[in-house]
């Protein structure tokens, strides 16, 4: 038996669907609290949706511990062989909207909170291991391209190739994308990649850089070109509704994780920057080493509550664990955060999805809008020696990493080696039946509505990963669309 029907300030109503007027048919009142109560929610029932990553699902479980690490990491959730920690995680599409189709042609997000007893860790992956920048300036002039024109508010061809194009070190990540694996059949059949490289150490202060890959027990599938784009018209929430269904019906999706280390001096002699999110690390060099299981269990009981409010930073963090120079990481640590506080509030880790389990004490943060925890009540809001507040100390890195240099604009340029491993890749499509064809078709006819100097940057972008790539992606542009 549900409770009594009321209005916001908890006032039953008799008939929730009756409006106050002057006799049957005359005007309403403005004095029916009732329905301006009803009308102005109504009004203000949506938040800002995000900028990026708008689309998505998610569902909670549980991360257990399968081997010790504690070598590498002394976070406290990873002490003990078989403890569990309560979590959340959000799939998503990056660019499109909120209302756009799980099968679009775009990289996954993959992001997990952890409820921790050292506070909240989110761990805000992607299902590839690179991306297609490494300089965070160019991040908001990337995402304008693969968004809709401000002149026509369509998609645009020309945006987005031209972008990709005049950037190379985009080169790997986009042959990921427009071969099938850039179209996963579903959340479940998908890896996440942390991307970025992380530092963890332990309580004796030794460090490594750490990069962490989920990897899906279900296994990897995708789709075609044709497929994906068969779902997006018939059942654009495919994704959405699969990953529900699997849990309601007990069939638990769960990921082995696995970190890859890597030792300041090994960085050094490395190939590549470790800082450099378009390069992957070879596991020949750096082999990967399980530590634990993601287990979804749960499916939210509402979303918006939820999926639409969880919010995700590389900044949230515990101790033992830190962020790496990576440039696009440091990048991060603000831009998500400021985010949450534009789109739910500066109070956003009130909300419960978001709430960390181990409790919060921090006095000089108070007051602002919505905030529902007590406020610390009398507590004084300020820190000083004489107010006895309880400190905890655990090892930071702070003198293992000497930076020095001129504080000067830099741009990472581009060179012959941003197409090394898409090569890499290229060839190892090669063993999969279709693959190779099936990425030069997909760039083909995605490609086909861009201007011709468009397509033939497009065609001299992908000669510089295969020649015979190249040939394909011409040959099929140009029987699709001959040119006078």
């Amino acid at each position: 038996m549900s409770p009594p029907f009321t209005n916001s300030n908890g006032c039953p109503i008799p008939d929730p669907l009756a409006s106050q007027r002057i006799g049957k048919h005359g005007p309403l009142l403005l004095q029916d609290f009732n329905l301006i109560d009803s009308l102005a929610h109504f009004d203000r029932e949506r938040i800002p949706e995000r900028v990026v990553h708008a689309k998505g699902s998610g569902a909670f479980g549980y991360f257990e511990v399968t081997d010790d690490i504690t070598d590498i990491c002394s976070s406290k959730f990873l002490d003990t062989i078989g403890k569990k920690t309560k979590t959340f995680t959000r799939f998503s599409t990056v660019g499109g909207e909120s209302g756009s189709a799980d099968a679009a042609r775009d990289p996954r997000g993959f992001s997990t909170k952890l409820y921790t007893e050292e506070g909240n860790l989110d761990l805000v992956y992607n299902n590839t291991p690179v991306f297609f920048l490494r300089d965070p300036t160019k991040f908001p002039h990337f995402i304008h391209t693969q968004k809709r024109s401000p002149e026509t508010h369509l998609k645009d061809p020309n945006m987005f190739w031209d972008y990709l194009t005049s950037n190379e070190e985009s080169a790997h990540q986009v042959t990921i994308l427009f071969s099938d694996r850039g179209t996963p059949a579903s959340y479940r059949e998908m890896n996440g990649y942390s991307g970025h490289t992380y530092k963890w150490s332990n309580k004796n202060g030794d460090w490594h850089y750490v990069q962490v890959h989920f990897i899906s027990d279900q296994g990897i599938k995708t789709l075609t070109n044709e497929e994906a784009g068969e779902l997006s018209g018939s059942n654009p929430d495919h994704a959405q509704e699969d990953l529900f269904k699997q849990i309601a019906k007990g069939n638990h999706p769960s990921w082995t994780a696995y970190i890859q280390t890597m030792t300041a001096e090994q960085a050094k002699a490395a190939p590549f920057s470790v800082f450099d999110l378009t390069k992957v690390w070879p596991h020949k060099d750096y082999p990967l080493r399980r530590f634990g299981k993601l287990v979804l269990n749960e499916n939210p009981k509402n979303y918006f509550a939820d999926v639409e409010q969880a919010a995700f930073s590389p900044s949230h963090t515990v101790p033992y664990m830190e962020p790496s120079a990576d440039p696009v990481l440091q990048s991060r640590l603000f831009s998500y955060p400021d985010t949450h506080r534009h789109r739910l509030g500066v109070n956003y880790q009130q909300i419960p999805v978001n709430c960390p389990v181990a409790g919060v004490f921090n006095p000089h943060m108070r007051d602002g809008l919505m905030n529902v925890n007590g406020n610390l009540g009398s507590t004084p809001n300020y820190f000083s020696a004489t107010n006895q507040f309880k400190t905890e100390e655990f090892k930071l890195q702070e003198e293992q990493e000497v930076w020095e240099g001129a504080a000067c604009p830099f741009h990472w340029k581009a060179t012959d080696a941003e197409f090394t491993q898409a090569q890499a890749l290229y060839k190892t499509l090669a063993r999969y039946p279709n693959q190779q064809k099936n990425l030069a078709h997909n760039v083909a006819v995605h490609a086909l509505a861009a201007d011709h100097a468009i397509q033939d940057r497009v065609i001299a972008y992908f000669a510089k990963v295969s020649q015979e790539l190249a040939d394909n992606i011409k040959k099929e542009m140009y029987e699709l669309s001959p040119r006078k």
